[in-house]
């Protein structure tokens, strides 16, 4: 599942077509695609995991699931387009994800300060929403859009091994100094993901998710699919402390 950086990454990539019309419409899709033909791009924006295709009067929210990919003036073989956005300048193939549209001003339907990557992020109103949730498990903390939108699993692997903290310590368990690290590296990873995905060095800067061994400790990590969201955890019992 593409996490937030990844979708700021398709932002910046399709911005090109910000500012055109949208003159051919194609896909699979069965939301009734015709009505972006000839719709004028306002702007392109992102919260959290959803990419956002914002027109005068409504929007277009994509969401690619576990398994949704895209593609910029070229086509994916021997797939079919969920949705496909034709312009003078080029075109906008989107593979395997979930479209809608979003009627109204989109400062409406989303609160930006919850996502990582926004300029409007605001680590206190985080830290509020974790400590009104005493019995939330980290490992379920982080994938909570609500507070952390755009936060995937990998994040969360690597947070909590950055801030040695074990994924199934509680809120109401961690102290202060925890939950702020906890807060401020959920951004500060997101960024970093951010420019390792863009350089493809992403999987080179791994020091838990999918690993077998803790480079700290040099002993196995544990892992399991852990808390409501049944994500997959890696850790190291030595030196991620559960609270």
């Amino acid at each position: 599942m593409p996490e937030g950086p990844s979708i700021v990454i398709l932002r910046e990539q399709a911005a090109p077509f910000e500012g055109r019309r949208i003159l051919r419409v194609e896909g699979n899709t069965t939301i009734g695609k015709e009505r972006l033909v000839n719709q004028r791009v306002v702007a392109l924006r992102s919260w959290g995991k959803h990419f956002l295709v914002e027109m005068p009067k409504f929007s277009l929210r994509v969401h690619f699931m576990l398994w949704g990919s895209y593609r910029i003036d070229e086509r994916k073989e021997g797939a079919t387009p969920r949705l496909s956005l034709g312009f003078t300048n080029g075109e906008l193939n989107l593979y395997s994800c979930s479209v809608r549209f979003i009627d109204g001003p989109l400062d409406e339907v989303y609160d930006w300060r919850s996502d990582v990557m926004s300029d409007t992020w605001d680590a206190a109103l985080a830290r509020k929403r974790l400590r009104a949730q005493p019995d939330l498990l980290a490992c379920d903390a982080l994938l909570d859009q609500d507070i952390f939108a755009g936060v995937g699993n990998i994040i969360k692997n690597e947070v909590l091994f950055r801030i040695r903290v074990h994924p199934l310590s509680t809120m109401g368990g961690l102290p202060p100094a925890r939950m702020r690290d906890l807060v401020r590296e959920a951004r500060q990873y997101s960024f970093d993901f951010f420019e390792w995905k863009k350089a493809f060095v992403l999987r080179k800067h791994w020091l838990a998710h999918t690993k077998r061994t803790c480079p700290r400790c040099d002993i196995p990590f544990s892992k399991g699919h852990l808390g409501k969201t049944q994500r997959r955890s890696f850790w190291c019992d030595n030196c991620q402390v559960r609270y």
